[in-house]
């Protein structure tokens, strides 16, 4: 359907899963499977803390089990967009614990209500508070 309308780019919002709900979790790595996405992206949270830890886990989970079974190729999140990020000051472990069991960058932190509140994670700024 995009490709007809002449759009190069579709995002899928699945409007909130939650982490718990194996059947939810499979059904999304399934619409992954099926349209073989360039880019699979985590979007979470970045005030949950550990639940969005737990979320990214059975996500990253259900693709890598669902793709290696079904093409011996395995899929797993390219990417993380962490929302709230604003909300969260200096407490960085969940992304840092993010980045490290998927091995997936941080691609986007919201810090704002608007599409240009979409910024880049700070290195920089993550280093320092992790110094303070």
């Amino acid at each position: 359907h995009a490709k007809e309308k002449g759009n190069d780019v579709v995002l899928v919002d699945t409007a909130g899963r939650m982490q718990n709900n194996k059947p939810l979790m499979n059904a999304l790595a399934k619409l992954v499977e099926e349209n073989d996405p360039d880019l699979v992206c985590f979007v979470g949270e970045a005030l949950v803390g550990n639940d969005g830890i737990d979320q990214l886990k059975m996500f990253d989970s259900a693709l890598s089990t669902r793709s290696g079974a079904s093409s011996g190729k395995t899929r797993r999140v390219d990417g993380i967009v962490l929302t709230k990020y604003d909300t969260v000051s200096d407490k960085v472990g969940a992304a840092l614990t993010m980045t490290h069991i998927t091995g997936a960058p941080i691609l986007f932190v919201g810090v704002g209500q608007k599409y240009n509140h979409l910024t880049r994670l700070s290195v920089a700024g993550v280093i320092k508070s992790l110094f303070k």
